[in-house]
């Protein structure tokens, strides 16, 4: 598998938060918000979730929504999913269990589109490793599917951030419904919030861009973090 590591400049110790990204795949502009991310006091490890498909891109998400999306990502979304990307959670926490970079023995995951629901089927894999999960414009996250993320909901023991898009066709309010209904029943601690702005709005580089709604999310992200890791 193939990452990328940020770190302090000073090589100051800090808490760790995995880094799931979304399927526009590993990119300028993913690497550079990871790397905005560490510049706020984390370690943040971002895992290139398409490895099992083999070399690939780049990809450039105003040229890919231009053409056929299902047909270039659709190949590449098919290697991996919630199930698949928990398996790799414990070689992930394995890595960051090395360094020496890393502060602390609980980490956190953030996750954008389809990272979003990967980030919370992590967490309940490893429900002893994971304080808190944030999720942007996350997807299918209560579907019929074996390893829907709102089946993790019991296994959960992380808090968790929800930034839903308004009218986002992957996450229609009768989902975010039985979403919240799981996390409700297992008892897991979680704020939702609904940001007015399209599926998508945190990517730099995606035609839905909203730089109001994203600099709210970052501030929001960065707040839950540093009170749940710190």
């Amino acid at each position: 598998m193939s990452v990328d590591l940020f770190t302090a400049d000073d090589g100051t110790p800090a808490p760790a938060i995995i880094f799931y990204m979304d399927a526009g795949s590993i990119r300028p502009a993913t690497l550079a918000m990871a790397a905005r991310l560490s510049e706020a006091g984390f370690v943040v490890l971002l895992p290139d979730l398409f490895y099992r498909y083999g070399p690939y891109g780049p990809l450039d998400p105003k040229e890919v929504f231009k053409g056929d999306v299902k047909a270039i990502l659709g190949p590449l979304m098919a290697t991996t999913g919630n199930a698949r990307s928990a398996e790799d959670t414990d070689a992930l926490l394995a890595f960051l269990d090395s360094r020496t970079e890393v502060a602390g023995v609980k980490v956190g995951a953030v996750g954008f589109c389809m990272g979003g629901g990967m980030a919370i089927a992590a967490a309940g894999t490893r429900p002893d490793r994971f304080a808190a999960v944030a999720s942007f414009h996350g997807g299918n996250l209560a579907t019929e599917a074996p390893d829907s993320p709102h089946s993790y909901a019991t296994r959960l023991d992380a808090e968790l951030y929800i930034a839903v898009a308004e009218n986002d066709g992957s996450y229609p309010p009768a989902m975010a419904e039985q979403f919240e209904h799981a996390l409700n029943e297992a008892g897991v601690s979680y704020r939702s919030e609904t940001y007015p702005a399209a599926h998508g709005w945190m990517k730099p580089d995606f035609p839905v861009y909203d730089e109001t709604a994203a600099e709210h999310g970052w501030r929001e992200m960065l707040a839950f973090f540093r009170r749940t890791l710190r």
